[in-house]
């Protein structure tokens, strides 16, 4: 809703009227793409399939029963506790509108002793929220306490207020059943796509041993509906084994092991994971990971920790058996290329990438699944040494088709590279399959990178100031700029265009990542160098190649609480730092006993802060660039308006448009 204290102001003008505070879940349905998938509705009925799952998680159900609905609704039904429908104490609405109402709002973040939800997937507080905003009509109905209750919505309003009845004999007794019909003008496509949906269901019942989950097809007229039912109760073993394309070169590798008050200094109770690895040596790979039943397509911390607990445990039996030959120099992807999996971690107050929840960020992930899945590896290997050198010589032997393909490419470089710049501090490796190269803003902070870095794989290029708005520079005349130069010779690649082939035999590295400060400055830094792959290095972009690394914003000094010492965790955004004090808060910190402190660049952090945060590549967060939903035209318009010399009226408009979007952190 628009506001004035203006006269009516003419078209096109910029005062105090153009400025909208969007409210309750009119966020959701102006920019739907910020909350979830548009590509079709999967994402808005998963977001209440985890509800009921996170019932079952809780151990409160043993049954999710989903229908595919013929008028194109779907419906979901547990046997939860049900979703309260008293009046909420402070807000003096029922609580089961709320929920569907109200942005961050929900029962996942009472994290107080005892919460009704320790450990759950939907800890964004938008989820069904938002799957309410984006349809026609939603249906809820609650049983609990002898009772129930009936609401409706559309498009995220009230249009059937709460009654309350008391339940007929023959009812159930408790549960929630949630109806819901996707509003299609937000979606590309209407329907939804049956193989995810069946791999969501059926990967709820694998990770939930014990539980019920059906899906219900109707057909319409006379025809009888299609049922589907999951049960497992062999788990994670039994699935990946009816998964794999190719016999496992070792027995499956499976475990499960969660904190308990004796790890408490480490982790929190409960925290912990179950795995199965198997190792092939040929065929497609099989390779799922979730959290708190969520599944992580873009795999993780948790990922990376099963990752580095495979690697150390059989790393650790090749050196005490004396096995790697000389001149090889094994790294963590030569153990994981023949690895597939299924992992399911238990993480409180777990931190995703995005609200589609498709990548977990929580760097305690890492620490936490590597510690409990290297032991149990290391003691089985060691039990059966011939398994255990039948793999060991499956790794090595990925680790010498790596680094012959890595001879290679320095072979077809020749004598006729030019002289790499001085202020370059080069990598060991030749691999560019995992070489990168840090473009970081500043000397101070290129000394820091320089010391907190892998010298094995990271190189760092310092640049001075900024790097000149190359939108409007001719080709042949990019390299009187001295950094361009040094970026181009140390990339090995030169400039070219959209529409040439340009030779990159010479790239010198996998990842150009852009390293600058999180303030405006850094962010200015970012675009100048982004205009300048996507003008002058398009296929770099095409290919991948280029990524914006993104430091931590703030740190979070913790003291001691109970048996866990005091540490230094860190935060992206205002987000997890709200998440990092609600979670000191659960493990008994005081109140103000913690310390916060903002980063003004990085050239305040040392070099293992620098490390642990922005450069470790199982803790840090990487983000490639690509080309996105524009087309490679529609991205040419937008840069020309941001990056253009006579385009300050462009720009401007822009502002006007576009300016209420921007959150502004102070």
């Amino acid at each position: 809703m628009a506001t004035s204290s203006s006269a009516t102001s003419s078209p096109g003008s910029y005062g105090e009227g153009s400025i909208r505070v969007l409210k309750g879940l009119e966020p959701v349905k102006q920019r739907p793409g910020m909350y979830t998938r548009t590509d079709n509705p999967l994402h808005i009925v998963q977001e209440v399939i985890d509800n009921a799952a996170d019932e079952a998680l809780a151990g409160h159900g043993k049954r999710i029963a989903v229908v595919l609905h013929v008028d194109g609704s779907v419906s979901v039904e547990d046997d939860g506790r049900g979703i309260p429908f008293g009046l909420h104490p402070e807000e003096g609405v029922p609580v089961v509108e709320i929920v569907f109402t109200r942005l961050h709002a929900g029962g996942k973040f009472d994290k107080g002793a005892g919460g009704a939800y320790s450990f759950s997937g939907g800890l964004h507080g938008v989820g069904v929220s938002v799957t309410n905003a984006l349809s026609t009509r939603l249906q809820v109905g609650v049983c609990r306490d002898g009772q129930v209750a009936q609401l409706a919505f559309s498009g995220g309003d009230v249009i059937e207020p709460l009654t309350v009845r008391k339940a007929e004999r023959g009812e159930r007794r408790q549960g929630t059943t949630v109806r819901v019909w996707p509003d299609a003008t937000y979606f590309e496509a209407a329907e939804l796509p049956r193989g995810e949906l069946l791999h969501l269901l059926r990967s709820k019942a694998v990770l939930m041993p014990g539980v019920t989950v059906t899906l219900t097809v109707e057909k319409g007229g006379d025809k009888p509906a299609e049922v589907l039912t999951w049960l497992y109760k062999g788990g994670l073993r039994d699935y990946l084994a009816q998964g794999l394309a190719a016999d496992p070169l070792i027995p499956l590798f499976d475990g499960e092991a969660y904190a308990s008050g004796a790890d408490s200094e480490t982790f929190a109770e409960g925290e912990g994971a179950a795995w199965c690895v198997a190792f092939t040596e040929e065929g497609p790979l099989l390779r799922e990971s979730y959290v708190n039943l969520i599944p992580t397509v873009a795999g993780g911390t948790h990922e990376s920790g099963l990752k580095d607990g495979l690697f150390q445990a059989i790393k650790t039996f090749i050196e005490l058996h004396s096995l790697l030959p000389k001149g090889v120099k094994l790294m963590p992807e030569d153990v994981f290329s023949r690895a597939s999996f299924v992992l399911s971690a238990k993480v409180l107050d777990p931190q995703f990438q995005g609200q589609t929840k498709e990548r977990l960020n929580s760097r305690d992930a890492l620490r936490l699944v590597s510690a409990f899945v290297k032991p149990p590896l290391e003691l089985w290997l060691n039990q059966h040494v011939e398994l255990g050198k039948k793999l060991a010589e499956l790794v090595i032997k990925a680790a010498q088709t790596r680094q012959r393909a890595g001879q290679k490419v320095e072979k077809r470089k020749g004598s006729g590279v030019a002289v790499l710049p001085g202020k370059l501090t080069d990598c060991e490796s030749r691999d560019i399959a995992f070489n990168e190269v840090f473009l970081v803003e500043g000397d101070s902070a290129g000394g820091s990178a320089k010391m907190g870095r892998d010298k094995e794989t990271q190189a760092v290029l310092p640049l001075r100031g900024k790097v000149l708005n190359a939108w409007e520079v001719e080709r042949d005349l990019l390299f009187r700029n001295t950094e361009i130069h040094d970026i181009s010779v140390a990339i090995g690649v030169d400039p070219h265009g959209p529409a040439d082939s340009p030779d990159l035999s010479g790239l010198r590295y996998g990842k150009v990542c852009i390293l600058s400060d999180a303030d405006v400055d850094g962010s200015h830094i970012q675009v100048l160098l982004l205009t300048l792959f996507f003008r002058h290095f398009p296929k770099l972009i095409e290919r991948g190649h280029v990524h914006i690394a993104k430091p931590p914003l703030f740190r979070v000094d913790a003291p001691a609480r109970g048996k866990k010492p005091a540490a230094k965790l860190y935060a992206l955004d205002q987000g997890e730092l709200d998440a990092i004090l609600d979670k000191l808060r659960k493990e008994g910190a005081r109140e103000g006993s913690w310390s916060i402190s903002r980063f003004k660049g990085l050239g305040e952090m040392s070099a293992e802060q620098l490390w642990e945060t922005t450069l470790n590549p199982d803790t840090r967060r990487l983000l490639p660039v690509n080309w996105g939903a524009l087309s490679f035209d529609e991205t040419v318009g937008s840069f020309t308006k941001l990056m253009g010399k006579g385009e300050a009226a462009a720009r401007r408009e822009l502002m006007e448009l576009h300016g209420d979007a921007v959150e502004i952190d102070v």
